[in-house]
């Protein structure tokens, strides 16, 4: 043996020990300690906002649109000066009631009405069960909501948040 190196054996003992320790090495089945998201964009979101308000002005009606990110923060909320002060918080709870249940809340609506097994979701904080509100998705996933409030009812503040949808259809797709 020369003097200053380690023996072959202190090597092969010293190279498993620091595999195992190497981040990520021989750990296959850990999960992974973070996730990558995808959400809308301020710019994305401004056009469905701009979208949906100018489709309810087209029916003579004066609402105010919430645009949110994933986790339900707004990134857009536009008002018609016309449109009443409730509107634009009730917009907002709809698109994050929208995102909450992956689902339009007009859907909500039928499911959760008086009567129904799961009434009680309507007594929720923050759960606003009106129509208006709906999901964004991109590729499968939900990258925001959108929800709309002021229309005569809640099918055309639905109709106006499909055309706010609509109108970034082909951002969503090649985003």
């Amino acid at each position: 043996m020369t003097r200053g190196f380690p023996s072959l054996r202190m090597r092969t003992a010293l190279g498993a020990v620091a595999l195992a320790l190497a981040p990520g090495v021989g750990q296959a089945s850990d999960p992974p300690a973070l996730s990558t998201t995808r959400q809308l964009t301020l710019e994305s979101a401004k056009v469905a906002a701009e979208a949906a308000l100018a489709a309810c002005r087209d029916q003579g009606a004066t609402v105010a649109v919430a645009v949110t990110e994933r986790s339900g923060l707004p990134l857009v909320i536009l008002r018609d000066p016309l449109a009443g002060m409730h509107t634009p918080d009730t917009a907002l709870g709809k698109a994050r009631t929208a995102i909450s249940f992956k689902s339009a809340t007009t859907e909500l609506v039928r499911a959760i009405g008086p009567e129904t097994p799961n009434q009680g979701i309507r007594h929720l904080p923050g759960v606003v069960v009106l129509g208006g509100g709906l999901p964004v998705e991109a590729a499968g996933s939900l990258v925001g909501g959108i929800g709309v409030s002021g229309a005569p009812s809640g099918q055309l503040d639905e109709d106006c948040a499909r055309e706010g949808i609509d109108a970034i259809a082909e951002m969503l797709e090649f985003g």
